[in-house]
């Protein structure tokens, strides 16, 4: 059963703030919680969160996602209530590099300025002269050609966000107490999933970037990830945002077990923890409705936080 009730360390009222967590009355609390231990569980359910950083849930984050502190607070709520059931907790952290292909500093017009964010980068418009690349020319180049030619997205850039090392980089910390009290309750190791410090692409989804660079470490599709999704019987997915990093994700998952879809009913969406990016020109909305309404014809589940787990 689920625990009947919120810990008494949590205030919603916090979320969206930087803050130090109280850690001494969290571990406190966990150790008097009396759940068992995550080993014991029959049915192995794991949580993974998509970067749910500050640079996107909070309203000054640079890349601040519309929705993400309701998303939080449902999440943090439904982490608290379900935690007998979860038995392990995976955090994706984005995690970036002043220099990277997606930056302003990476691109210049024809008068030496640098990109606003939101600008879209199109082959058409690298071919035409109206943007070209201060690094890696030939790679940016054949870059923008990939993307089109395999149907991704088109290069967006995007305000400096998530670097490692700053603030904007970590998790909430309201949503970092509920999984550290979980680990402690539940006597189960988080685990944290660094991905995005490719400078030469993008690296939406948590399996692999949008165009692999080989030569890097996590250049290419994680088998390790895919081992770790596939080890547990059930995976639930929370994050941000759901037009980009969720979205990827879960796509790169439908792909890689298309001939399973027995495995694709094992993955679970908690729908209203995750929100859309807001574009001013693309409609990243109804681009998400149209994606996850193919994933559920393909057998993935969405469900609400508050409806409980359905097994």
């Amino acid at each position: 059963m689920p625990v009947r009730s919120i810990p008494d360390f949590y205030n919603p009222a916090r979320i969206g703030r930087v803050f130090q967590p109280d850690f001494s009355k969290i571990a406190e609390h966990a150790r008097s919680a009396g759940l068992p231990a995550a080993e014991e569980d029959r049915i192995k359910i794991q949580l993974l969160i998509v970067d749910m950083q500050v640079d996107f849930c909070h309203p000054e984050g640079s890349l601040y996602v519309p929705g993400a502190l309701d998303d939080l607070r449902r999440l943090i709520e439904f982490i608290y209530r379900q935690a007998e059931r979860i038995t392990r907790i995976i955090c994706s952290l984005d995690s970036h590099l002043p220099y990277q292909i997606f930056h302003p500093c990476w691109w210049v017009d024809r008068k030496g300025k640098h990109p606003a964010p939101f600008t879209v980068i199109s082959e058409e418009s690298v071919n035409a002269g109206i943007w070209q690349p201060l690094y890696e020319r030939e790679w940016s180049v054949e870059y923008v050609k990939r993307l089109k030619k395999l149907a991704r997205k088109e290069l967006t850039i995007w305000p400096y966000h998530v670097l490692i090392g700053s603030p904007g980089h970590m998790l909430d910390p309201e949503l970092f107490s509920s999984v550290f009290w979980h680990s402690l309750a539940r006597n189960s190791q988080p685990i944290w999933w660094m991905k995005g410090s490719i400078p030469k692409t993008e690296h939406y989804s948590v399996v692999q970037p949008e165009i692999p660079v080989p030569e890097h470490p996590q250049g290419t599709k994680s088998r390790d990830f895919i081992e770790l999704i596939s080890s547990a019987d059930y995976t639930l997915i929370a994050g941000e945002a759901a037009s980009h990093c969720v979205l990827e994700t879960i796509e790169d998952l439908v792909e890689e077990f298309a001939g399973s879809p027995e495995f694709l009913k094992r993955l679970i969406v908690l729908e209203d923890c995750t929100s859309p990016v807001q574009h001013p020109q693309i409609d990243y909305a109804a681009i998400t409705r149209q994606h996850f309404a193919d994933f559920a014809r393909q057998g993935i589940r969405f469900i609400k936080s508050t409806d409980g787990l359905p097994f």
